[in-house]
């Protein structure tokens, strides 16, 4: 499917373009914005040929426009419960003419059950909210807000729902704050998400960890791989050759 340019770009929105021009991203002015951590989830998903893939929390829709790109994905649904974020991913799919694969639901992840039965995806990816009500500074914009703090959906309860919505050894990938990793762990082996890698990423190689992307199987088997760490600057302040080869785009 071609590219639609007629998709309005709002005056108080951007049109921004990426690797290289072959994504091209609606995004607010003000509000929320994807970030670098996106990006990464969705370069480094582990898709397989023919998945189904469901992103809890779609945003823009970032990631599905990723994932679709640069991997052989079947399908992609992007779930968004803002009604003007969804909207936004709505034009950003027909924009980049993907709408054969890609479909953005506008939709509490309370209600998804309603929609898919039990196991209807392959895997699962997301970038949810990491900062627990009445803890941090909450963002002024409603958007931010949501994004980051666990107003709308808590960790817990969309980790339920992506095991109910996953198939028996399908896959969640998520990207978090190094500082949840703990928490993040825990509720996946409560939520009968077994965690089998994790991978942390630094902003430069002597620093800490600022996230993790951690990887786990619906009913998997007790094992954990901690993989390479992803270091994100080199000395001089520039892209590592790793983040290089994740904003080379197939």
């Amino acid at each position: 499917m071609k590219d639609d340019p007629s998709v309005p770009v709002l005056p108080d929105e951007t049109l921004d373009t990426m690797f290289e021009g072959k994504l091209k991203i609606i995004q607010k002015k003000k509000g929320y914005r994807f970030s670098l951590d996106a990006v990464i989830l969705g370069r480094l998903a582990p898709v397989s040929p023919g998945d189904r893939v469901l992103d809890l929390g779609t945003g823009c829709g970032i990631m599905p426009l990723i994932v679709t790109r640069s991997t052989e994905a079947k399908e992609v649904v992007g779930v968004e419960l803002q009604e003007e974020l969804a909207d936004i991913a709505r034009r950003n799919v027909s924009l980049n003419g993907l709408t054969d694969i890609i479909t953005i639901v506008k939709e509490d992840l309370n209600n998804l059950a309603s929609l898919y039965p039990e196991k209807s995806f392959d895997l699962i990816i997301s970038n949810p909210p990491f900062r627990k009500l009445n803890t941090g500074r909450v963002s002024s914009g409603g958007q931010k807000a949501i994004a980051r703090h666990e107003v709308a959906v808590s960790l817990k309860k969309l980790l339920e729902v992506a095991c109910r919505l996953l198939k028996k050894n399908g896959k969640i990938f998520l990207v978090y704050p190094a500082f949840r990793l703990i928490d993040l762990l825990f509720e996946m082996r409560n939520a009968d998400l077994e965690p089998k890698t994790i991978q942390c990423v630094h902003s430069r190689r002597h620093g800490p960890a600022k996230m993790v992307l951690v990887e786990g199987f619906r009913e998997g088997g007790v094992e954990v791989e901690i993989k390479e760490p992803l270091v994100i600057y080199d000395s001089e302040k520039n892209y590592t050759e790793a983040l290089q080869k994740i904003y080379s785009f197939p």
